[in-house]
């Protein structure tokens, strides 16, 4: 097992009707800059529970926060911040609003161009404007992280950041949200947390037992109540489980004594950044390809997935070989294709493109080895045509 340290200060509230206890989370008489994304919290009741459990508190809202958030919108609510002498920020959405509130939070008080936070990746580590979460759509554990994602329209750059002060203070997690949620949200959050745990277990053996097994827990729980929950999203038993399980996707837990990978997802965001397709679904896309192309590098970890995940039987690289098959049949299950030329007709430079926007910023070996090389990545996008 590598080395590791673990730091985790948010306060998860989980379970039904926790948003009642929103008054006693919120810092007492602090001003309260309300963020959300495009309206659904208010077809669903969750902006009316918010502002129930508000009742005394001054409260600016910023709404229109988008799926892949954007830089120049997250600018204009810092701007709101400033001129309206904000204490807290209360994120209520999906991992969009909060991942964008998590950049807001850090490029308040930061002293320079904003935009350096993203394309030089400056971790923001003190000074941030305290936030806190409701979680409305199950997926990127962006509620109980201090990771986030945000997209530069000018330069259709999606990029990552994040820093040890960008940890909400708390995030309220009521399953009973997934019931309003369209079918495609809840396919997408499936594959997405799925995914999030195969960038940390599918690498090489450390000899990390319990942290492997506790992701084999978390993707035979999405196996189980995946399909289901996307059907029979009222079910509270299904409901609950997928959520816990996204946010001990990526709370940090099973990351820690184990390398990690992430070129699915540097991969995918370029896709979402080109094409404004799905984060998820360009996982699905991705993944696959990457399973194959880095199969000598990730043989022992996909065998041991296809025998634990899929009781498959066989030599190493059968398993192996089959146990790519049987992810991508679960994608299928999930409602995700998983091919780029399924999105679009023009894919035809995709390679290229990626692969000069990674040599541009450097990024000449990706993955827990950096074996991802611009080369490997080219045939990884190839494959994914």
């Amino acid at each position: 097992m590598l080395n590791f340290e673990l730091y985790n200060p948010t306060n998860l509230v989980f379970g039904k009707g926790q948003i009642e206890k929103l008054s006693t989370l919120v810092p007492q008489n602090a001003k309260v800059f309300l963020a959300y994304g495009g309206g659904s919290i208010f077809k669903n009741g969750i902006y009316d529970q918010v502002i129930a459990n508000l009742k005394g508190f001054e409260i600016v809202e910023f709404g229109g926060i988008e799926p892949n958030p954007r830089f120049e919108t997250l600018m204009k609510a810092v701007d709101v911040i400033k001129a309206e002498k904000i204490d807290f920020i209360l994120a209520v959405g999906g991992g969009s609003v909060i991942d964008g509130v998590k950049f807001i939070s850090g490029a308040v008080n930061f002293e320079g161009n904003p935009i350096d936070i993203l394309q030089k990746r400056i971790l923001i580590k003190d000074n941030a404007m305290p936030f806190g979460t409701v979680l409305t759509l199950p997926a990127t554990g962006s509620e109980m992280n201090s990771g986030y994602v945000v997209t530069i329209e000018a330069t259709q750059e999606k990029l990552s950041s994040g820093g040890s002060a960008l940890f909400p203070k708390f995030s309220i997690c009521d399953p009973a949200v997934i019931a309003s949620l369209p079918k495609k949200q809840i396919q997408n959050g499936v594959v997405d947390a799925y995914t999030h745990v195969m960038e940390q277990y599918l690498t090489y053996p450390t000899d990390a037992f319990l942290q492997d097994r506790i992701a084999e827990g978390i993707l035979q729980t999405l196996i189980e109540v995946g399909p289901g929950v996307v059907e029979n999203p009222t079910d509270y038993t299904l409901a609950s489980n997928f959520m816990w399980s996204c946010t001990m996707a990526l709370n940090g837990l099973i990351q820690k004594g184990v390398p990690s990978d992430w070129a699915t997802h540097m991969i995918g965001h370029e896709l979402t950044a080109l094409y404004e397709i799905d984060h998820a679904r360009t996982l699905a896309i991705i993944g696959p390809s990457l399973y194959h192309v880095m199969f000598e590098t990730k043989k022992a970890k996909l065998a041991q997935y296809g025998r634990r995940i899929f009781n498959l039987t066989g030599s190493d690289e059968e398993v192996a070989k089959e146990a790519i098959n049987k992810t991508v049949e679960f994608f299928h299950t999930m409602g995700m294709d998983t091919k780029l030329s399924q999105y679009t007709e023009d894919y035809s430079k995709t390679a290229d493109f990626i692969v000069n926007r990674f040599e541009e910023r450097g990024w000449k070996g990706l993955g827990e080895n950096q074996l991802v090389t611009l080369d490997k990545v080219r045939s990884i996008v190839e494959l994914s045509y």
